[in-house]
């Protein structure tokens, strides 16, 4: 039986006082903290819906959510097997709803890839329309990335004068709008570090900044604590995977990005590094929020929610 997707459609009632000009007032934290969320990609191959990964969110005690969007109607989003948000809908009124909840948006992920040609044609509108919804809801971070391969007769050169480009017309409407763009370790510029250092400084602005993933990076043959030293003063976000030993074992050095932590965060390989990671960050006294990116099983959330506390408290 088909589940009817999660549609914010309307205004659905007042408009809440502190939305002025499409823009919302994000209360501080006084203190550094690393705080939880989780994306609600955890329950794309489980073709769950953005509702249940709300309310796990909620049963877990997290404060934050984490969700992608898409560009347009998704029957299988509108439909309710996919986690995903249209960027069609109404996000005065998504807010209310995940403010009913006790949730925050921590950040929308809009990773069509950026890189190379098809990046400047679809890219850079996608990711603006993201900037807009986040704006409206008060999501601090829009997250980009580049794609699974290089560009077929392209040379890196040649990419890289397109991203920037690319990026150059996102962070206008990042600065516009008060949203910080991210950019995620995920494909082969990425995760090489020489590269991404490029991209992190095709600007000199605090409207671009890092979203390290530990997954991506440890399967792409690296070791994600080197990024986090290396790039440490840039991240503004992190996205918290684990590996199992039967995927490094087929997967490493061969694939730059895995969609989520099949086994619980730390009962796999890349477990030992992602607590150091915890111990650097809170050792520089980094206030942010790190994103839970695994299988989203109650089973599997309980065991990597409940680590990683314990990671974070021990610190």
């Amino acid at each position: 039986m088909a589940r009817e997707g999660l549609i914010f459609h309307g205004a659905g009632g007042r408009v809440p006082p502190d939305h002025v000009a499409g823009r919302l007032t994000v209360p501080t934290r006084r203190t550094a903290m690393i705080r939880l969320s989780m994306h609600t990609d955890n329950w794309r191959c489980l073709s769950g819906s953005f509702r249940q990964a709300v309310e796990a969110a909620k049963r877990f005690g997290l404060e934050h959510i984490e969700f992608g969007v898409v560009d347009g109607q998704d029957f299988v989003e509108g439909l309710g097997y996919s986690p995903a948000v249209s960027l069609d809908s109404n996000p005065i009124r998504l807010r209310r709803y995940l403010e009913a909840q006790g949730l925050r948006p921590s950040q929308i992920d809009a990773a069509y890839p950026i890189t190379g040609p098809l990046g400047a044609t679809f890219a850079v509108r996608y990711v603006q329309r993201a900037i807009q919804f986040a704006a409206a809801i008060g999501c601090p971070f829009v997250d980009t990335t580049d794609g699974q391969f290089k560009p077929e007769g392209y040379t890196d050169e040649e990419v890289m004068a397109i991203t920037k480009e690319s990026y150059r017309q996102i962070l206008e409407w990042a600065e516009d709008y008060a949203v910080t763009v991210n950019i995620e370790t995920h494909g082969p510029y990425t995760t090489d570090p020489e590269i991404l250092d490029r991209m992190l400084n095709f600007f000199d602005t605090p409207r671009l900044r890092f979203n390290l993933d530990t997954g991506n990076t440890f399967i792409a043959g690296r070791n994600p604590v080197d990024f986090l030293k290396r790039f440490l003063p840039k991240l503004s976000y992190m996205h918290v995977k684990d590996v199992s030993a039967s995927l490094a074992a087929a997967m490493r050095g061969e694939e730059t990005g895995i969609a989520m932590s099949e086994s619980p965060i730390g009962q796999g390989v890349n477990a030992a590094n992602i607590k150091e990671c915890v111990r650097l960050l809170k050792k520089a006294k980094w206030d942010g929020v790190i994103s839970v990116e695994c299988l989203g099983t109650d089973e599997n959330l309980a065991a990597s929610i409940g680590w990683l506390r314990e990671q974070i408290a021990a610190a």
